[in-house]
């Protein structure tokens, strides 16, 4: 029959995260600027979609509908990170915890 003990290597204290080093408020703005990225990154993978469209017509808002495109853009890709987003904000939170834990070259 084997030994069943436990080592002491198993129980000794592991890695501290960098997340445990951070208060709540760096975590809140690491994770805005996370967000900002992927609605920044939505925002240009939307901007082909509309470029072909005409503002002419019965409901079309001629020059004013362009002029204001990119805000309506800007608008829907924040709304998008703030319904769940694509997850691409989780892997540059990750990322910049990564690149915080780093020890500095």
């Amino acid at each position: 029959m084997a030994d069943l003990s436990v080592s002491p290597d198993l129980l000794a204290a592991g890695p501290i995260s960098p997340l445990s080093n951070m208060s709540s408020a760096q975590r809140e703005r690491m994770r805005k600027t996370a967000e900002d990225f992927e609605a920044s990154f939505l925002s240009q993978m939307l901007k082909p979609m509309f470029e072909g469209l005409k503002t002419d017509g019965p409901f079309g808002g001629g020059e004013a509908e362009s002029t204001w495109r990119s805000f309506l853009i800007d608008a829907m890709a924040k709304q998008t990170v703030n319904a769940g987003g694509i997850g691409l904000a989780d892997t540059v939170m990750a990322e910049m915890i990564k690149m915080q834990s780093e020890p500095a070259a």
